[in-house]
Protein backbone atom coordinates (compact mmCIF):
# COMPACT_ATOMS: atom_id res chain seq x y z
CA UNK A 1 0.00 0.00 0.00
CA UNK A 2 2.83 2.38 0.81
CA UNK A 3 4.50 1.35 -2.49
CA UNK A 4 1.38 2.06 -4.07
CA UNK A 5 0.90 5.32 -2.51
CA UNK A 6 4.68 6.72 -3.25
CA UNK A 7 4.12 5.42 -7.20
CA UNK A 8 0.86 7.22 -7.50
CA UNK A 9 2.74 10.39 -5.40
CA UNK A 10 5.01 10.61 -8.20
CA UNK A 11 2.63 10.40 -11.02
CA UNK A 12 1.03 12.68 -9.97
CA UNK A 13 4.42 15.04 -9.90
CA UNK A 14 4.39 13.89 -13.64
CA UNK A 15 6.65 11.31 -13.90
CA UNK A 16 6.03 9.45 -16.96
CA UNK A 17 8.58 6.64 -16.34
CA UNK A 18 6.24 5.77 -13.43
CA UNK A 19 3.32 5.88 -15.17
CA UNK A 20 4.50 3.87 -17.93
CA UNK A 21 5.68 1.12 -15.54
CA UNK A 22 2.34 1.17 -13.70
CA UNK A 23 0.52 1.00 -17.22
CA UNK A 24 2.64 -1.91 -18.11
CA UNK A 25 2.10 -3.77 -15.18
CA UNK A 26 -1.43 -3.55 -15.23
CA UNK A 27 -2.56 -3.37 -18.66
CA UNK A 28 -3.23 -7.15 -19.46
CA UNK A 29 -4.27 -7.72 -16.08
CA UNK A 30 -6.99 -5.16 -16.30
CA UNK A 31 -7.64 -5.81 -19.62
CA UNK A 32 -8.79 -9.46 -19.21
CA UNK A 33 -10.59 -8.33 -16.06
CA UNK A 34 -12.25 -5.92 -18.48
CA UNK A 35 -13.02 -8.43 -21.27
CA UNK A 36 -14.32 -11.53 -18.47
CA UNK A 37 -17.18 -8.41 -18.00
CA UNK A 38 -17.23 -6.88 -21.41
CA UNK A 39 -17.52 -9.86 -23.27
CA UNK A 40 -14.89 -8.14 -26.40
CA UNK A 41 -11.36 -7.56 -25.97
CA UNK A 42 -11.54 -4.53 -28.16
CA UNK A 43 -13.95 -2.96 -26.06
CA UNK A 44 -11.30 -3.90 -23.15
CA UNK A 45 -8.77 -2.58 -24.44
CA UNK A 46 -10.95 0.72 -25.19
CA UNK A 47 -11.96 0.58 -21.40
CA UNK A 48 -8.38 0.27 -20.31
CA UNK A 49 -6.60 2.87 -22.59
CA UNK A 50 -9.03 5.61 -21.53
CA UNK A 51 -9.13 4.71 -17.59
CA UNK A 52 -5.30 5.45 -18.19
CA UNK A 53 -5.10 8.48 -20.46
CA UNK A 54 -8.05 10.16 -18.29
CA UNK A 55 -5.82 8.99 -14.89
CA UNK A 56 -2.85 10.71 -16.63
CA UNK A 57 -4.95 14.05 -17.93
CA UNK A 58 -6.45 14.40 -13.93
CA UNK A 59 -3.65 13.38 -11.83
CA UNK A 60 -3.83 16.19 -10.09
CA UNK A 61 -7.06 15.74 -8.82
CA UNK A 62 -6.98 12.07 -7.94
CA UNK A 63 -7.15 10.83 -4.95
CA UNK A 64 -5.61 7.26 -3.75
CA UNK A 65 -6.33 6.81 -0.31
CA UNK A 66 -5.38 2.55 -0.19
CA UNK A 67 -4.35 0.69 -3.05
CA UNK A 68 -3.26 2.02 -6.45
CA UNK A 69 -4.50 -1.85 -8.12
CA UNK A 70 -8.07 -1.61 -6.22
CA UNK A 71 -8.86 2.05 -7.57
CA UNK A 72 -7.47 0.69 -10.96
CA UNK A 73 -9.50 -2.43 -10.60
CA UNK A 74 -12.70 -0.72 -9.29
CA UNK A 75 -12.75 2.02 -12.12
CA UNK A 76 -12.13 -0.88 -14.73
CA UNK A 77 -15.38 -2.81 -13.14
CA UNK A 78 -17.66 0.50 -12.88
CA UNK A 79 -16.38 1.41 -16.85
CA UNK A 80 -17.09 -1.91 -17.99
CA UNK A 81 -20.19 -2.56 -16.47
CA UNK A 82 -21.64 1.29 -17.83
CA UNK A 83 -20.63 -0.41 -21.19
CA UNK A 84 -22.52 -3.04 -20.74
CA UNK A 85 -25.58 -1.22 -19.51
CA UNK A 86 -24.88 1.00 -22.30
CA UNK A 87 -25.10 -2.40 -24.82
CA UNK A 88 -28.37 -3.57 -22.55
CA UNK A 89 -30.21 -0.33 -23.30
CA UNK A 90 -29.18 0.32 -26.94
CA UNK A 91 -30.24 -3.63 -27.45
CA UNK A 92 -33.61 -2.64 -25.86
CA UNK A 93 -34.22 0.42 -28.11
CA UNK A 94 -33.60 -1.45 -30.78
CA UNK A 95 -35.91 -4.06 -30.43
CA UNK A 96 -38.59 -1.54 -29.60
CA UNK A 97 -38.47 -0.08 -32.90
CA UNK A 98 -38.26 -3.28 -34.41
CA UNK A 99 -41.27 -4.68 -32.60
CA UNK A 100 -42.82 -1.62 -32.28
CA UNK A 101 -46.16 -0.57 -34.70
CA UNK A 102 -45.46 2.14 -36.93
CA UNK A 103 -48.62 3.10 -36.51
CA UNK A 104 -51.95 3.84 -34.70
CA UNK A 105 -54.95 1.92 -35.83
CA UNK A 106 -56.53 4.71 -37.66
CA UNK A 107 -53.51 5.14 -40.33
CA UNK A 108 -53.65 4.64 -43.90
CA UNK A 109 -51.13 2.48 -45.36
CA UNK A 110 -49.35 5.66 -47.60
CA UNK A 111 -49.34 7.07 -43.77
CA UNK A 112 -47.76 3.70 -42.33
CA UNK A 113 -45.20 4.06 -45.92
CA UNK A 114 -43.70 7.51 -44.89
CA UNK A 115 -43.48 6.62 -41.53
CA UNK A 116 -41.10 3.27 -42.34
CA UNK A 117 -39.45 5.61 -44.54
CA UNK A 118 -38.89 8.66 -42.25
CA UNK A 119 -37.42 5.88 -39.77
CA UNK A 120 -35.45 4.43 -42.21
CA UNK A 121 -34.21 8.32 -43.32
CA UNK A 122 -33.24 8.75 -39.11
CA UNK A 123 -31.20 5.38 -39.18
CA UNK A 124 -29.09 6.25 -42.78
CA UNK A 125 -28.61 9.96 -40.69
CA UNK A 126 -27.35 8.00 -37.66
CA UNK A 127 -25.46 5.34 -38.97
CA UNK A 128 -23.45 8.37 -41.19
CA UNK A 129 -22.63 10.13 -37.67
CA UNK A 130 -19.01 9.60 -36.54
CA UNK A 131 -18.88 7.58 -33.56
CA UNK A 132 -18.23 10.15 -30.84
CA UNK A 133 -21.18 12.29 -32.38
CA UNK A 134 -23.42 9.18 -32.50
CA UNK A 135 -22.47 8.02 -29.19
CA UNK A 136 -22.68 11.68 -27.25
CA UNK A 137 -26.32 11.72 -29.66
CA UNK A 138 -27.62 8.16 -28.23
CA UNK A 139 -26.09 9.05 -24.29
CA UNK A 140 -28.21 12.48 -24.78
CA UNK A 141 -31.84 11.30 -26.78
CA UNK A 142 -31.75 7.66 -25.44
CA UNK A 143 -30.31 8.11 -22.24
CA UNK A 144 -31.71 10.95 -21.41
CA UNK A 145 -28.16 12.01 -20.23
CA UNK A 146 -27.10 15.70 -19.50
CA UNK A 147 -24.57 17.37 -21.30
CA UNK A 148 -22.54 17.36 -18.09
CA UNK A 149 -22.80 14.06 -17.29
CA UNK A 150 -22.01 13.16 -21.37
CA UNK A 151 -19.09 15.56 -20.99
CA UNK A 152 -17.53 13.50 -17.68
CA UNK A 153 -18.63 10.51 -19.26
CA UNK A 154 -16.54 10.82 -22.50
CA UNK A 155 -13.39 13.18 -21.03
CA UNK A 156 -14.59 15.76 -23.43
CA UNK A 157 -15.68 19.42 -22.57
CA UNK A 158 -19.62 20.54 -22.39
CA UNK A 159 -18.62 23.22 -25.17
CA UNK A 160 -17.52 20.17 -27.18
CA UNK A 161 -21.00 18.09 -26.62
CA UNK A 162 -22.97 21.00 -26.90
CA UNK A 163 -21.11 21.87 -30.89
CA UNK A 164 -21.68 17.23 -31.43
CA UNK A 165 -25.12 17.48 -30.51
CA UNK A 166 -26.05 20.57 -32.84
CA UNK A 167 -24.13 19.27 -35.74
CA UNK A 168 -26.41 15.71 -34.86
CA UNK A 169 -29.99 17.78 -35.38
CA UNK A 170 -28.83 19.92 -38.20
CA UNK A 171 -27.76 16.76 -40.22
CA UNK A 172 -31.11 15.28 -39.15
CA UNK A 173 -32.93 18.15 -40.40
CA UNK A 174 -31.56 18.57 -43.30
CA UNK A 175 -31.77 14.72 -44.33
CA UNK A 176 -35.45 15.11 -43.15
CA UNK A 177 -36.06 18.11 -44.63
CA UNK A 178 -34.67 16.78 -48.01
CA UNK A 179 -37.24 13.81 -47.57
CA UNK A 180 -40.37 16.17 -46.24
CA UNK A 181 -39.59 17.94 -49.85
Amino acid sequence: MINDLFLFKKIKEGNIETFEKVFKENYSPLLYFSAGITGRIDVAEEIIQELFYQIWKEREKINILSSLKGYLYSAVRNRSLQYCERLRNENIYKESIKSAPLSSSGNSPQENLEASELEGIIRQTMDKMPERRLRIFKMHRFENRRYSEIAENLSVSVKTVEAEMTKALKSLRKDIEYYTS
